[in-house]
């Protein structure tokens, strides 16, 4: 009599773990599409790096493209806003912070924001850091680069804030050259 008892436990315990079992399966599949609907679409993933061809950029000039639905300022920079960028004492900057998805953790020294080791290509998104603006280019503001009328953000010509309350410099996204004039902004899928 004891083993029917024993037979009967064990045919408990299994018909417990296989209703938790498909319990378990049947809440997975009703949380999945939930969660998948999270995943990035189709065209996100798309437009996770563009290229753009640069070759019509003249020194002292920029132009604007859309990246993830931000705009990205591209600028080629004269002599003079080099050395105006290079020139500033890094005690003056509201953020040391270097900003830049290319080498994290960097100061905020001209060097660690260009693109190029010669300083002349400047690439960042052009979106202020105090409340989403965009900012006027073109030697804008007091120190020559970007000036935001919305709530008066200066930058300099290194896209480093200076004045005003945009707490960080312009983020520079991830770039690089691929050839002599075309850029490629964002990461590209293997």
């Amino acid at each position: 009599m004891a083993h029917t008892d024993e037979h009967e436990g064990t045919r408990r315990d299994f018909l417990y773990y296989a209703t938790a079992g498909a319990g378990a399966v049947a809440a997975g599949a009703a949380v999945w599409p939930l969660v998948n609907q999270m995943n990035p679409s189709a065209d996100v993933l798309a437009l996770a790096a563009i290229r753009v061809d640069v070759a019509d950029v003249e020194p002292g000039t920029q132009i604007t493209v859309l990246w993830q639905g931000k705009p990205v300022f591209i600028r080629r920079r004269t002599n003079s806003e080099i050395e105006a960028a290079r020139a500033v004492d890094m005690e003056d900057l509201i953020d040391s912070n270097g900003r830049n998805d290319n080498s994290p953790d960097l100061s905020a020294t001209d060097e660690n924001r260009a693109l190029d080791e010669n300083g002349e290509w400047l690439v960042m998104l052009g979106v202020c850091t105090h409340l989403g603006c965009v900012p006027l280019g073109d030697g804008a503001g007091e120190f020559g680069g970007w000036f935001c009328p919305c709530h008066g953000s200066h930058y300099d010509t290194a896209g480093r804030i200076r004045k005003g309350p945009a707490p960080e410099n312009l983020l520079v996204p991830v770039a690089r050259f691929d050839g002599e004039t075309e850029l490629v902004i964002g990461k590209e899928n293997a």
